[in-house]
């Protein structure tokens, strides 16, 4: 369980990448290692040669001789001299060299590979290195080196380097780990445990987290968290109300409706009086009352707990459309309906709330002003669409802005702003859409879209004429 925490997973991997730093930063140092003890070694070669030097005969004791070596850590030390004589400083008997490394041209790529040459190898090799003189560059000193005494000092050197980056790795990781914990880790947890204790009671105020003031990404974080829920409990709020109010609706509505439906048997006997004033007034208040319990009726619909239940069928469209102006009850001179919709074009949706959908358009239409209609139709990749146009004088903005609210998209004076609400969630019951395309002072184009059947998908798409 720990190792699957953040803060365990960014320990290991500051363990990881400070080691592969600390292995990146030991070759060259190895390299540069060996290099300083060659350089060392030719260094005390060429004070042991000042000693030969000052010799008259040229020659040094046997004994002095090897307390210079042994000082060196040489088998032998030669000094070539600018005129071309040679010194030489060797033990009893010198060994021949088994390899010989020219420090003249210092090669960093040369100096590692030979580095992980002298710590992977084994026995002792005699190695002859050689460096032009720090007096004179013109002059030359070669020493004669046992390669196991340097492999040793190597290896000392390497497990200091390791014990080291061990060392560095734990500390630099602590630091770390201490501040990623601090200023990551901690506040993290904070938001979870706000957002896990605000799942269990959203509408609880205390349970909303407090901002910390922070100005980095996490402050940013918390108070976008704070406003987040503050939005949850507000629309969790009003669905409670609207949920109340919805169930007082119900209850209201229909005895309601009931009265109303007992109003509208008395206007019917009205209409028949045999007073001119009262068959004068009784068309406005049976349309009144018309309106009345479509507002019910609409009210009720919109009150459901979500869209209705879907009966799909396969239908074509033109043959939807050539119905709603019957039921609009305008003659030819009062409304034009113009189908642009091919008689093969056919869609697999729930025919009565698709047809309540369009003819909800071509009323808002008809009573916005409207004495044409234009339908036209066509299958665009996967989807559907229809586009339904008026001439009519368009929406004016307020109802532009509030189109699919419930009731505030109203473009009528008395009207509930219900019907384009509805018809919006009946489409998307469908899986489609309901949008509004323009609305200017020559028309309105309302588009919907729904999904094209499963068989169709593999043809051609065709344009809206």
């Amino acid at each position: 369980m720990l190792l699957r925490s953040l803060s365990a997973r960014l320990l290991v991997l500051t363990i990881f990448f400070v080691m592969v730093s600390e292995v990146l930063i030991f070759v060259p140092s190895v390299a540069r290692f060996r290099m300083t003890y060659f350089e060392n070694r030719l260094a005390a070669g060429n004070i042991a040669m000042v000693a030969l030097e000052a010799s008259a005969t040229g020659e040094l004791e046997p004994g002095l001789t090897d307390k210079l070596l042994a000082r060196v850590g040489a088998r032998g030390v030669a000094f070539r001299r600018r005129d071309g004589t040679v010194l030489r400083l060797d033990s009893a008997s010198p060994p021949g060299p088994d390899f010989t490394i020219d420090l003249t041209h210092p090669n960093i790529l040369l100096a590692i590979r030979g580095s992980f040459r002298t710590l992977l190898g084994h026995g002792n090799r005699v190695l002859r290195v050689l460096a032009p003189s720090t007096t004179d560059s013109a002059e030359m000193v070669e020493v004669l080196l046992d390669e196991a005494p340097l492999r040793s000092e190597m290896w000392d050197f390497g497990v200091r380097i390791l014990e080291l980056s061990v060392v560095i790795s734990l500390v630099t990781a602590a630091l770390v780990y201490l501040s990623l914990q601090w200023l990551l880790v901690r506040p993290m947890r904070r938001i979870t445990a706000s957002m896990m204790n605000f799942r269990e009671d959203p509408e609880d105020a205390s349970r909303m987290i407090a901002a910390s003031g922070r100005k980095d990404e996490i402050g940013v974080a918390e108070r976008e968290l704070g406003v987040l829920q503050k939005t949850v409990r507000q629309a969790l709020g009003q669905r409670a109300r609207l949920a109340a109010l919805g169930t007082a609706v119900t209850k209201i509505n229909h005895d309601l409706r009931n009265i109303l439906a007992t109003a509208r048997l008395v206007t019917d006997g009205l209409t028949a009086s045999a007073a001119p004033e009262v068959r004068r007034v009784a068309p406005r208040l049976v349309d009144a009352i018309d309106r009345a319990v479509a507002l019910c009726t609409q009210t009720l619909d919109f009150s459901r707990e979500g869209a209705p239940p879907l009966a799909p069928s396969r239908f074509a469209i033109a043959a939807l459309i050539d119905e709603i102006g019957p039921a609009l009850g305008l003659s030819a001179d009062d409304l034009t309906i113009d189908r642009a919709i091919s008689p093969k074009l056919t869609v697999e949706a729930d025919r009565d709330q698709l047809y309540r959908v369009l003819l909800n358009l071509a009323r808002n239409a008809v009573e916005a002003g409207a004495h044409r209609l234009r339908c036209a139709g066509a299958r665009e990749n996967e989807v559907i669409a229809i586009e339904i146009v008026d001439d009519g004088p368009g929406l004016p903005p307020k109802a532009r802005n509030n189109l699919f609210r419930p009731f505030f998209g109203s473009a009528r004076p008395g009207g509930s702003g219900l019907g384009l609400a509805i018809a919006r969630e009946l489409m998307r019951a469908h899986g489609g859409e309901l949008t509004l395309v323009s609305s200017t002072g020559s028309g309105t184009v309302f588009r919907l879209t729904l999904p094209t059947p499963a068989h169709e998908l593999s043809r051609a798409p065709m344009s809206l004429p």
